[in-house]
């Protein structure tokens, strides 16, 4: 099987801002050719050094026919798209339950199941949530698409382990994006105040995390939940 550091493409869902744009940078400035997947562009414009496609990764035939058009070998794809629809349990629509189990966890799948015949080893990284380990009030449909998300992992792990392609995730807290910085600021405080390191991680936080594990330094760790929540969940 092709070692990690041999397969130089890379493709980021949720790839325009926020968490998801610090990633497809970070893999970019490692020398990969990163693909960028999003329903809409960067809020800066394009970068040179990632290619963005515009796709819904609900829409099976349109995730199978952009990958194909990428075409192979990959080696590391990051499951990062994702939405909030927030309401109590009883007063969710079940088109708010449907849209974030759509978006966070089936577009995750199908993510999965077009890239992986393209990848001849490799890792694939996830990016769930502390909140669909613990739940959070108000985000039912949201913990509960992060808490699949982690069973995924896990069984991808274990089935796609004998191809040599690792698969974890990360799991992040708050972490200041723009759309972060915007929240009512007892949201933030209240944050900070679960944290063992009293501040919040960043997007850079997570990005480097990704790069850990799509790296041949992490070849030995699969199937594996990272927090990186400065100490949220402790």
């Amino acid at each position: 099987m092709t070692a990690k550091h041999e397969i130089r493409r890379a493709i980021v869902t949720g790839a325009a801002r926020g968490i998801g744009k610090a990633i497809a940078e970070a893999l970019a400035a490692s020398g990969m050719d990163v693909h960028g997947i999003d329903i809409g562009r960067p809020d800066d414009g394009d970068s040179g050094s990632i290619t963005y496609h515009s796709v819904d990764i609900t829409d099976v035939g349109a995730v199978d026919d952009l990958v194909a058009a990428i075409g192979g070998p990959i080696g590391v794809l990051v499951n990062n798209a994702g939405i909030t629809r927030d309401r109590t349990l009883m007063k969710m629509t079940a088109e708010e339950w449907t849209d974030v189990i759509n978006v966070n966890l089936t577009g995750s799948f199908n993510m999965i199941h077009a890239v992986a015949p393209l990848m001849p080893g490799g890792a694939i990284v996830n990016i769930t949530s502390i909140n669909g380990v613990r739940g959070k009030v108000g985000q039912g449909n949201y913990a509960a698409s992060k808490a699949g998300l982690i069973g995924l992992t896990k069984t991808a792990a274990r089935e796609l382990g004998r191809r040599a392609i690792t698969v974890n995730a990360v799991a992040p807290g708050m972490v200041l994006t723009d759309m972060a910085r915007d929240l009512p600021q007892e949201i933030l405080d209240r944050a900070l105040a679960e944290t063992a390191l009293d501040r919040l991680a960043e997007p850079v936080d997570i990005a480097n995390t990704v790069l850990f594990l799509a790296s041949d330094a992490a070849r030995m760790i699969t199937g594996q939940v990272l927090h990186v929540d400065a100490g949220q969940l402790i």
